[in-house]
């Protein structure tokens, strides 16, 4: 079911098929190659339970799937918290798993953020009220992090006698190895403005009206890059983050190079430029 709020272009109605509504989230086409992907469980505070993370997951096998994908930006909508991490009730009942039952739980939840981490696309975070535990990952899984002034943190699975196991490759990514430990450890909760110091998120909003401002700002920014260029970059990225800098990485880094000058939009772009026109993908 496409939400009320998507414009009624004819593009929109094109891509009213990728739209839907689901049990714990919404997708939403918001432009042309633009889906907003908003939490929806605003009596939990947007907390993770085993059906909302099936559900996230099968929405963004869509998305991987989707042709002209520009960007996909992860709300925490009318809910009070962003994410409020893992619904305690789901917690309780994992308890009483068998360590088989465990594992494919906790896997499914790996599963689910390993693909929003992979979209072939930009994707970007707009945080208000609390992030804790998992919807730290969530944040961390982001390619971008956007946050209100409001905003607060916590990987607070230590006092819950729990681990952020599988959250913690996204975490450490984003904030390192030293900044990552202190939180693990202590559990505490930090502001905004640490958030942001530590590397979790990349800009600060004053309110609701500053986040969707930013919102704006960063869909018309990556609407002026070729949507290939985008995905081939995010694939350079996790090719050379953390290996050596020699002959094998060089070799790596000319083949990613090599095939993206070899792109259609490689051609569009470097022939608008030289004419002085802008490139399709702008339009």
């Amino acid at each position: 079911m496409l939400a009320p709020r998507v414009a009624r272009s004819a593009a929109a109605r094109r891509l009213r098929g990728l739209c839907s509504t689901a049990s714990g989230h919404t997708l939403e086409a918001t432009s042309p190659g633009f889906y907003t992907l908003t939490l929806d469980r605003p009596a939990v505070h947007n907390a993770f339970n085993d059906h909302m993370i099936r559900e996230l997951s099968q929405t963004l096998d869509t998305l991987h799937a989707t042709p002209g994908l520009r960007g996909v930006f992860v709300s925490g909508g009318s809910s009070k918290s962003f994410c409020a991490g893992a619904d305690l009730e789901w917690m309780k009942r994992a308890g009483t798993y068998t360590a088989e039952q465990n594992t494919a739980d906790a896997l499914a939840l790996s599963s689910m953020l390993y693909k929003l981490s992979t979209l072939p696309c930009p994707s970007v975070a707009l945080v208000h009220g609390n992030a804790f535990g998992g919807g730290v990952g969530l944040v961390a899984a982001c390619d971008i992090a956007v946050g209100t002034a409001d905003a607060r943190f916590a990987l607070s699975e230590a006092r819950l006698g729990l681990i952020p196991a599988t959250i913690s490759p996204y975490v450490l990514r984003r904030i390192g190895h030293s900044h990552a430990t202190r939180y693990f450890l202590t559990g505490e909760r930090f502001d905004a403005v640490r958030a942001q110091q530590v590397g979790l998120l990349h800009e600060l909003a004053d309110d609701a009206a500053g986040l969707a401002g930013w919102r704006a700002r960063l869909e018309a920014e990556l609407r002026l890059c070729a949507p290939s260029a985008a995905a081939a970059s995010k694939g350079l990225i996790a090719a050379v983050a953390g290996q050596p800098i020699g002959d094998t990485l060089m070799a790596e880094t000319a083949r990613h190079l090599s095939g993206q000058r070899a792109s259609a939009d490689a051609r569009e772009g470097v022939g608008g430029f030289l004419a002085r026109r802008k490139p399709a993908w702008t339009e």
